[in-house]
């Protein structure tokens, strides 16, 4: 039977559970590689050499994911999504195995840039698949999923790269998601309903070109500014110039293409826009915090490596159960708006409170203080996604998801650097301010690791210790006024949830002209 004569699945309240584990599956290896790298960096770098390629084999993947995701949003609109993921997840294996064969860092990068193409197509295309089995008033109990698998990630990844590394060999935390991979790749071939060919139009390749320059320009100095390169560099400068051309003549082009890479109309509409407003500035705020919550743990309070990635479950626990419980009374609730709301709140809240640890504050303290991150993230994250997928039209669920999905890894990757130079900055003026032993190692700034820190004198440490202590509470706090300015795009969503359920399980024409009245 051909594809183009499956009838198009209807929308029910529970969809197959084998597709669902599946489906997490997938996001799980994607998400988990963002991080399983980073333990496992200083040993690659000694069996392959080249250490100044390093930074590119955690740079390759980050863009080359992030650029994907609005691509294969439309692609799913236009092909059909069990094409695109079965695309996707053998690019994704084919990456993996690849890695792990890697002879040289270069090598090592490439494969990596291949992993993350598909990695941007898992997690987009897993989410829009969630949207289009299920019916719109119950996809936030599953997409709760997908969040608890995004927080998970966030904490196993450099566990789980640590404990390979130390076990087996660096080359196995790529060829772990081969079996993983190859099972989710069986089931959704089996039992991933196909959906019927579209009308094709002609593919918007500039929009898409002008797209992905755009995105990975801004990546690229998000990453390298403050970093491999000073941010008033001739290369970054350079990368920002072409990111704000490129951006402006995609908006030109998308004005005027027959089939956007992404409609602009779609922004018109309050729903749509507060929702990828949302997304960027959560992820902003809740990258950009967490990303130094090892850094508190492993110098601040001495704990190991692999103690701080266990002392982070408090966050992962918190994140897992407010998607889960929130999904669930939200998809039966009338009023889904203060469950957004009270989690960007709680995001406030909880870097406030981070502000306030330092070496003499408790485990159990910094537990709670990640709790309720972790409860506030859980409560708000996917429901942004849930906004714009429910108030655009059926044949846009796949663009409405990346571009929020895309929103938020954009503005995790701006978070970071921005972030990591206010760190850097207030860390040097912290060290230079303190004793005369500890502003010998001034120049060290941020560059100083755990293990360099623990060898200081006792004298000196217990100065570097604080300096570090003082510039992370600054960081924190920067870290709570973006989650307010989040609060604020909160409160913009829609006071509904669901457009309506006739848009959404109507034919495309139906529910493109429902969605515009």
């Amino acid at each position: 039977m051909s594809a183009a004569s499956i009838d198009p699945v209807a929308p029910s309240p529970r969809p197959p559970l084998a597709i669902l584990v599946a489906l997490a599956l997938g996001v799980l290896l994607a998400a988990l590689d963002q991080t399983i790298v980073a333990t496992a960096l200083p040993t690659v770098a000694g069996d392959l050499g080249g250490l100044s390629d390093l930074a590119w084999v955690v740079t390759a993947y980050l863009v080359a994911e992030t650029v994907s995701m609005p691509l294969y949003g439309k692609l799913g609109d236009v092909v059909g999504r069990k094409r695109v993921l079965i695309v996707a997840i053998v690019l994704f294996l084919s990456g993996s195995a690849l890695s792990g064969l890697a002879t040289s860092m270069t090598e090592l990068a490439a494969f990596r840039a291949l992993q993350g193409l598909g990695a941007g197509g898992l997690i987009v295309t897993a989410m829009a698949v969630i949207a289009e089995l299920v019916a719109p008033r119950e996809r936030a109990r599953y997409m709760g999923l997908i969040g608890g698998v995004f927080a998970l990630a966030s904490v196993a990844g450099p566990l789980a790269g640590g404990l390979l590394v130390d076990q087996l060999s660096w080359r196995w935390i790529f060829y772990v998601n081969l079996p993983v991979g190859a099972a989710a790749l069986a089931v959704i071939s089996a039992k991933l309903p196909a959906a019927p060919r579209r009308e094709r139009r002609p593919i918007d390749v500039v929009g898409a070109a002008l797209l992905t320059v755009a995105a990975a320009s801004t990546v690229l100095v998000s990453s390298w500014g403050g970093a491999q390169y000073a941010w008033a560099s001739p290369t970054i400068l350079a990368l920002g110039s072409v990111a704000i051309l490129a951006a402006s003549a995609f908006v030109w082009q998308e004005r005027r293409a027959a089939d956007p890479v992404l409609p602009l109309s779609l922004f018109a509409a309050r729903p749509f826009w507060s929702a990828g407003l949302s997304g960027f500035l959560v992820g902003v705020a809740m990258f950009g915090t967490v990303t130094f919550l090892p850094l508190y743990l492993q110098i601040v309070d001495g704990a190991s490596a692999t103690t701080a990635g266990l002392r982070m479950l408090p966050f992962v626990v918190g994140a897992m159960l407010a998607n889960s419980i929130s999904g669930k009374v939200i998809s039966k609730a009338e009023r889904y708006k203060p469950y957004p709301v009270a989690g960007a709140a709680l995001m406030v809240a909880g870097m406030l409170l981070l502000s306030g640890l330092d070496r003499h504050s408790s485990a159990a303290l910094a537990a709670l203080d990640m709790l309720v991150i972790g409860i506030g993230i859980g409560l708000v994250m996917q429901v942004v996604i849930l906004v714009a997928q429910n108030h655009a039209p059926r044949r846009h669920i796949g663009v409405a998801t990346s571009t929020v999905t895309f929103a938020r890894s954009i503005g995790a990757t701006i978070g970071v650097a921005i972030f990591g130079a206010i760190f850097a900055g207030r860390l040097s003026v912290e060290v230079a301010s303190s004793s005369p032993a500890a502003q010998r190692i001034a120049g060290a700034g941020a560059r100083l690791d755990p293990e360099q820190v623990r060898a200081l004198p006792t004298s000196v440490r217990v100065d570097v210790i604080d300096a570090f202590t003082r510039a992370l509470h600054v960081t924190f706090e920067v870290g709570a006024g973006f989650a307010a300015v989040a609060l604020l795009a909160v409160l913009l969503l829609p006071r509904a949830l669901h457009a309506g359920e006739a848009e959404q399980t109507a034919p495309p024409l139906a529910g493109a002209s429902a969605a515009a009245s």
